[in-house]
Formats: C-alpha cells, structure tokens, sequence
C-alpha cells in the first residue's frame, strides 16, 4: 500500500472535524507534554500531527518550538490554513516517520497516530531508528495507541494494539516507562475508542 495516497485521499475526501480520530481539546496529550517538565523553549515535535490542534494548544501553552510531522502535505495545509500567522512559529515536515531526516534534535516526540498502523516489524524498526535520531538523550517520547480491546481497524487499515508490557518489547532498551494513562476516545461519529497512552525518557546512554 502507498501510505502517502491513502493519507493525502483521506484529508482530499473529508474534513478534519470529521475523522474518527479528531480531538476539539487534546487535554491529555498535552497534560502529559506538560508532565515531561520542559521549559517552553524546549523543541516538541508532534509525529503524524497532520491537521490535529495540539499545535494549537502547545502555542496557546507559550511553547515557542512547536512542530509537526505528517505524511500528508493536505493534513498539514488544513492546520496551517486553521492557524494562520501563527503558522510561522512552526516547523512543518512532510515526510514518512520511519523514514524522517531531523534537521536537529528534539526533547519531546509525541505520537498519537503514528505506530499503531505499523503492522511490519522492519517499519516498526525504521520508526524506532528515526526516533532515536530525532529524541535528544534525557527526552520524552509521549506514545498514544489503540488499546488492548480497542479497535482492531482504523481508516481502512489493520493496526497494532499496545499495552505497557508490549511498548517496552518496543523501546524498553533505549527508554525507561514513568507513567501510563487511558483514554475513551469519542469519535465524530460516536463510536468509542480505548488508547492508551505511554510517557517514557530516554536513557542518557541510550544510542
């Protein structure tokens, strides 16, 4: 499958208030931004963010380093349209995670949509070897999944299902887990939808 058609289809064929993954306050993305302690100069970049409104909220929070990173050109064109002159205060990347290029190094990496479509175990390494180009030793990946029990299907596509065991199967040689939340997730549609959500560091030594 081309994952950069499908993705660009997606946000062609419908708005961004109607994806079931759309969030009008993504509180506990950013509760959990804020629970990693960062100055608001840190260096945030908000993986597979596409048209989302964390980067809103992060501007609003007065983080100055906002970015955002998606596949799609049309997802990231609706948050630039959406935000207008403040769209300047972001750095916008079109690219795929698993292959991204960082300019520089980040202190946070947030995925709430990324990782769980990566049914491959070789894009499962790719997105980790790109992670810990871009995540500066001592940050903090903010990871969001479906749920065990959850959704076994999101857009179309077949996903992975995560619990705190198996996100250290993923990453535990690289980062240490702080904290784990839940969510119900509530679709446009009215469908409901368990994330779970995964706050870890990196190890200093970590490569």
């Amino acid at each position: 499958m081309d994952r950069k058609a499908h993705w660009e289809r997606i946000y062609r064929e419908k708005s961004p208030l109607e994806v079931s993954w759309y969030q009008a306050d993504p509180t506990l993305s950013l509760s959990l931004i804020e629970a990693a302690g960062c100055p608001r100069s840190a260096e945030i970049i908000d993986v597979g963010g596409g048209a989302s409104r964390l980067v809103d909220r992060l501007l609003d929070a007065g983080y100055r380093h906002p970015a955002v990173l998606d596949l799609a050109g049309a997802a990231l064109e609706h948050a630039r349209q959406r935000l207008g002159d403040r769209a300047e205060a972001v750095e916008w990347f079109e690219a795929d995670a698993t292959t991204f290029a960082p300019p520089h190094r980040f202190d946070v990496w947030h995925d709430r949509a990324v990782f769980h479509f990566l049914t491959e175990a070789d894009d499962r390494r790719r997105y980790r070897q790109t992670l810990l180009r871009t995540l500066r030793p001592g940050g903090h990946l903010i990871l969001a999944a479906f749920a065990v029990g959850g959704p076994d299907r999101c857009s179309g596509l077949e996903i992975v299902q995560y619990d705190a065991p198996q996100i250290l199967e993923q990453f535990g040689d690289a980062f240490d887990l702080i904290e784990t939340r839940e969510e119900s997730h509530r679709t446009p549609g009215g469908m409901i939808q368990r994330f779970g959500y995964f706050r870890l560091i990196r190890r200093s030594a970590a490569t």
